[in-house]
């Protein structure tokens, strides 16, 4: 894993999922309770993979962990916070998103993964962490990770 800042962004490249997967483990150490993180990139781009390990490293266990593309919203509970993530991928308006009432989750007492937060910007609060995964060749990705409060823990 390489990682580097470039202006305000902190940069890390992975190489594989296994690394993705341990970044958003030791990412999870970052977090507090209300914390929105806002997920981006292309389809396949390890989102998920991410996200799995950010439950392992609330304490949360990652066997279930998989995209809720079919479902909207997984609860994980049994951490030392409880894990909201929502997939926005099957979503084709804001209008079909803002009647889905997610705003429970969004500011509830844990932490919100979104994934496609891009399909719904006005529900994505303006403290929340933007992280862009990006290709870099087959297993290789380049994530972007931006803070969205002055204190870039």
């Amino acid at each position: 894993m390489e990682k580097g800042v470039e202006s305000e962004r902190e940069v890390i490249i992975t190489d594989s999922p296994e690394e993705t997967e341990r970044l958003g483990e030791v990412f999870a150490g970052r977090l507090r309770k209300g914390d929105v993180v806002a997920l981006s990139g292309d389809l396949g781009g390890g989102k998920t993979q991410f996200t799995r390990g950010l439950a392992r490293g609330l304490g949360i266990s990652d066997y279930y962990v998989k995209s809720p593309s079919f479902t909207i919203v997984h609860v994980y509970e049994g951490g030392r916070l409880p894990l909201y993530h929502i997939d926005l991928y099957r979503m084709d308006s804001t209008a079909e998103v803002r009647d889905l009432g997610l705003e429970e989750y969004v500011y509830g007492n844990g932490v919100c993964v979104i994934e496609w937060a891009e399909r719904a910007e006005e529900l994505i609060p303006e403290g929340a962490v933007r992280i862009r995964f990006s290709y870099e060749g087959e297993s290789r990705r380049r994530i972007e990770i931006r803070w969205g409060r002055n204190d870039a823990r």
